[in-house]
């Protein structure tokens, strides 16, 4: 009996340390690294610290600097993602950026809410100019 029970257990404890992506099927996470007015970076990879390294460089690359390339946004699993363009009254542009969404109609109901208020906000511009599925496939407007 005792050594069922020391099985059952190690088979416990392996399946407890499996990474997530193999015990979601090989979902991704997906990261989104910002240096406002310079550079950005988005990469989906099978776990949060590689989407984000990832990221990272590829902002760097973009011409940011690694003190201005800061994560943006992060999610696990990506699932849909939404890429929304907002500029304020007087120049200042950014990227807002929301991920996790479960499919793409709810990823562009997140930036029609975050658009719902700009003028509010003193946005002259507030539009989604990119979709991206869980696996990095980027899609631009129009949606339909």
């Amino acid at each position: 009996m005792t050594s069922i029970l020391r099985i059952f257990a190690i088979s416990i404890a392996t399946a407890l340390a499996l990474p997530a992506h193999a015990q979601d099927g090989g979902r991704k996470a997906i990261a989104y690294v910002q240096a406002p007015e310079m550079s950005s970076g988005l990469c989906t990879e099978g776990d949060t610290a590689s989407a984000i390294d990832c990221a990272v460089k590829r902002c760097i690359d973009g011409g940011g600097t690694a003190e201005d390339c800061q994560v943006n946004a992060t999610c696990y699993p990506g699932g849909w993602s939404v890429d929304i363009f907002m500029m304020a009254d007087g120049g200042p542009h950014w990227h807002q950026f929301s991920c996790g969404w479960q499919s793409r109609e709810l990823a562009l109901k997140a930036a029609e809410l975050a658009c719902s208020n700009a003028a509010e906000n003193n946005l002259i511009e507030c539009t989604a100019v990119q979709l991206i599925d869980e696996d990095g496939m980027m899609f631009e407007p129009p949606f339909n």
